[in-house]
């Protein structure tokens, strides 16, 4: 049998076996115009493919969490932010970064022209809280990766920063040091990928700054490429 047939039935059995029936994806770029028309449709079928899965019970975080973080932003957004899970305060108003860690990302993407919510779209590899705020589970990241993929197909990215350890780890399918990870271009789904530090790590130790700092001076000159 043809692969890309059977790359295609696989496909097609995970998005049944996650949405029933319903199939997301995204009709040829021809037919969309580049205008608030497509931006007002991919909105649209984002909040439709969200409301499809913020009552997803396909992992046990599903029993302990408060809200569904789905993520939050631009539609059409350039700039994808991808963290590793929601915190507590997160999981409390059903917002990716926010409380500390969220005012230091805002001043980040501030510093390089980027404001919150325009041309960035913001989310995290797992959709839920994990209990105590622990690294989730590799069984929990394997059930929450293809929501992330689908949101990444709808969004269509120029650049996707991965926030932290688990975040890159999880993208780049490899067990790295940070410090590994950094400073490099790679490739998620064929989309250009940097890692960096996450902004709670920078938190805890400000001393990092000066890098992150350096990786995203270097992610400002590349979306101005």
């Amino acid at each position: 049998m043809d692969l890309n047939l059977n790359v295609a039935k696989e496909y097609i059995r995970q998005h049944i076996d996650l949405f029933g029936g319903e199939i997301y994806t995204l009709i040829d770029d021809k037919y969309i115009d580049e205008s608030k028309e497509s931006s007002s449709f991919n909105d649209k079928t984002l909040n439709s493919f969200k409301t499809k899965i913020e009552n997803c019970v396909k992992c046990s975080l599903s029993l302990t969490r408060n809200k569904f973080v789905f993520g939050s932003g631009d539609p059409n957004a350039d700039l994808l932010l991808i963290g590793e899970a929601p915190g507590e305060e997160e999981d409390i108003k059903g917002e990716p970064f926010v409380g500390k860690s969220g005012n230091l990302l805002y001043k980040i993407l501030k510093a390089i022209g980027y404001i919150r919510g325009k041309n960035v779209f913001i989310t995290n590899i797992v959709k839920c809280r994990p209990p105590e705020n622990r690294n989730p589970l590799h069984s929990e990241i394997e059930k929450c990766t293809p929501f992330l993929d689908i949101q990444i197909n709808f969004i269509k990215p120029k650049l996707i920063v991965a926030l932290g350890k688990v975040a890159g780890h999880t993208l780049l399918k490899k067990n790295m040091l940070i410090k590994e990870m950094r400073k490099k271009t790679h490739q998620y789904n064929k989309v250009p990928l940097i890692v960096t530090y996450h902004p709670a790590a920078l938190l805890r130790n400000p001393s990092l700054k000066i890098d992150a700092w350096e990786d995203f001076q270097y992610i400002r000159d590349f979306m101005k490429s």
